[in-house]
């Protein structure tokens, strides 16, 4: 045997046999929800308590700088009502730049095991300083010394260098002392522009229904093609 036949991962799947039929269950004009948001909590209850997905607040951020270069990069929702989808960050990272450059973004919730999936587009905002203190209390002590410990997006030499920065900081803020709040780090808010529920339907005639702001701050809801 040689040292190829030794890591040779076998035979590789081809994604253009890969095929799933999805739910014949679909979604209608006349079930939605009166908003985008009230829409968002149903789904988002089915995700989280009925089907038990695995981090169903996770959620694909996608950013363009001002060139237009875009980026994406996978993100935990933690707050959500109507004035938009919160979540936190680095203001250093990659991300963060980007939304200072140009601030709209979409958000995709990627519910596979539902056939389901929301796309958010909308303008991102900073929280405010009150809004992240609040917030960056609820983490646990060990994700507050992260915050302080990893200059996001930015390159390290080693992952040594991490941790030596994480155990210094472990020793200056024990468990049980309070971490100051970051002043590089804290949240966005989207506020949406546009929802898009998508339900998978046999023969991938898809259900797509998208709610669009309109300047009375009312929604119109239309239908998209799959």
């Amino acid at each position: 045997m040689t040292d190829a036949d030794a890591v040779s991962p076998g035979p590789v799947p081809d994604p253009a046999a890969m095929r799933k039929q999805y739910r014949a269950e679909g979604l209608s004009e006349a079930g939605l929800a009166a908003t985008p948001l009230e829409q968002f909590a149903r789904w988002f209850k089915d995700a989280a308590v009925e089907a038990h997905l695995f981090e169903p607040n996770a959620m694909v951020v996608s950013t363009a700088d001002a060139e237009g270069r875009p980026g994406s990069r996978t993100v935990l929702l933690k707050h959500f009502d109507e004035q938009g989808f919160v979540f936190y960050t680095n203001y250093d990272s990659h991300k963060a730049r980007d939304l200072a450059e140009n601030p709209y973004v979409s958000l995709l919730f990627p519910w596979h095991p539902m056939a389901r999936q929301v796309i958010v587009r909308g303008v991102a905002r900073r929280t405010g300083r009150d809004e992240t203190a609040a917030y960056f209390r609820t983490r646990p002590h060990g994700s507050q010394l992260g915050a302080w410990a990893s200059a996001q997006s930015s390159v390290i030499a080693t992952r040594a260098d991490l941790d030596a920065s994480y155990a210094e900081l472990a020793a200056r803020y024990p468990e049980g002392e309070q971490v100051p709040v970051p002043p590089h780090w804290g949240g966005f808010r989207v506020a949406p522009q546009s929802v898009e529920f998508w339900q998978g339907r046999l023969n991938r005639l898809h259900d797509r229904l998208r709610y669009v702001a309109e300047a009375d701050g009312s929604w119109r809801v239309e239908r998209l093609s799959p």
